[in-house]
Formats: C-alpha cells, structure tokens, sequence
C-alpha cells in the first residue's frame, strides 16, 4: 500500500540533499507509541520505502532548482507492504496540519492510502530514487570484481562491475524480504525480463553523525508477461523497495504507464 501526501512549503527553504536519515527519523515519529512503536530498533527488513518530494521546482531553462518558495506545492509518498504500518501512519497523519522534514516545512493538505495492483502484460518499472546494491566480499571471485577496487567486507555495485552481480543481489535480497515479511517460500527462478541502466549516482546519508558516501544506480524494467509468483513479488517489491537501504528512502520504484 502507499500514502499520498499532498504539502504546500509554508516557508521559503533550501531543499535537503541529504535529507534521507531525517525523513526515516519522522515516519519512525509517528509510529511512537503505536503496536509498531519498536521498529526502528529492528535488526532486520523495516519492510518500507518513500519516495522524493516532488516536483522540485525549475528555472526558465528547465534546470532543477534547490530554492524551493513558500507556497510552493509538493507531493510524497511512503510505502509499505504491511496494512498496519500504512494504517498507522494514515491516523496519525490525519491529525497534523503541519509535518517537519529537518528544516523543511510543510503544511499537510491532505493524506491518502491506495494500492497499485500490476497488470499481466506490458509493465514498466521506474527506479524514482536510487537502488543500492552491495557486493559481499566473498562474492568479489564469483563475480571477478577487480582486486584494486576490492574492499573489506563489501563493495557498492557499479557500471564497472558485471551486471550478473546486479541482477543476482538484487533478486536474492527481494526473495529474502518476501520470505521474511511472509514467512513462506516463493519458487520462482527469474524475476526480471528486461533492463534498461539509467543513471548511475553517488549520495550521502547522515548516518550516527557521520555522512557516508552511497553508491547507487537508476533502471528501468520492462516486463511483457508476468506469471502470478512474478506479480506477487513484484508488487511486494513496489511496496517495500528494491535493493537496500529502503527505509532511507532508496529503492523507491513506481509503475509508469
């Protein structure tokens, strides 16, 4: 399921770059004092993923600007493939007229929940905000990752490395979060048809007073027919993110008509 947040800048500010590790703070905020009141201290999946504010605004030559102006309209969405989170977050949202993101201000104008339901034939999926993989160390020979960019204990995968180590990482970690969230297997060999590299970038997130440099990519994914273990997991996927670090915000994937 998703939240559409409708918000209006209530005062002039500098859009966050980095305003990751801030929006995951207030989300968890919300959920003090809920049955879901512990989940920050999971060591495990955090089962939810949000999108960036959008739409940034742009100058006259169609270049994105980081001066946003009060007033300005925005939207954002936060996902989950659990009903209670998404449950618990729609209450607690309906009764705030004002939400804060760092130093970011909005007044809430609305909040809704809705679910995206995937068709058989003719999907495309778009990464909206960067999918993190990691390789572990001890796949660096399985996937002939190069031994001057071999690092202790893993390595961010990049259009320098094979895809093969893309496409595996990303297809064990979805199948482990839907066996985690469902705790049942699903038997399906090959998730993804067709792939299409768009962008590759580099982030910082605040993590315990520290910013630390991620590296991630943007794709999109074709698919012309999808079985029904395909769907089931790819709507799970859209709910909950694709790749690593989804509670930040990463792996955020929308269905483009």
């Amino acid at each position: 399921m998703r939240l559409m947040l409708k918000l209006e800048a209530s005062k002039d500010f500098v859009y966050d770059q980095k305003y990751y590790h801030k929006a995951a703070g207030f989300i968890y905020s919300l959920l003090k004092d809920s049955l879901l009141d512990t989940l920050h201290d999971f060591k495990s999946y955090k089962f939810f993923c949000f999108s960036n504010l959008f739409p940034l605004p742009k100058n006259q030559k169609g270049e994105l600007e980081l001066s946003v102006k009060g007033g300005s309209e925005m939207n954002w969405l936060i996902s989950s493939p659990s009903t209670l989170f998404i449950r618990i977050l729609e209450e607690k949202l309906k009764e705030k007229k004002e939400i804060n993101i760092g130093e970011m201000s909005f007044y809430l104008e609305s909040v809704k929940s809705f679910e995206l339901k995937i068709p058989e034939r003719n999907l495309k999926l778009v990464s909206a905000t960067p999918i993190i993989i990691r390789i572990p160390e001890r796949n660096y020979d399985i996937y002939n990752i190069p031994k001057e960019f071999r690092k202790k204990r893993y390595v961010y995968w990049r259009k320098m490395y094979p895809f093969e180590a893309f496409l595996k990482q990303l297809e064990d970690n979805l199948k482990k979060k839907y066996e985690k969230f469902y705790g049942a297997k699903i038997n399906i060999d090959n998730i993804f048809e067709i792939f299409y590299p768009k962008d590759e970038v580099v982030v910082y997130v605040t993590l315990g007073g520290k910013d630390i440099m991620m590296v991630g990519s943007l794709w999109e994914f074709y698919f012309t027919y999808l079985d029904e273990e395909q769907r089931k997991i790819l709507e799970f996927g859209i709910d909950c993110g694709f790749g690593e670090r989804n509670s930040l915000g990463f792996g955020f994937v929308n269905i483009q008509k």
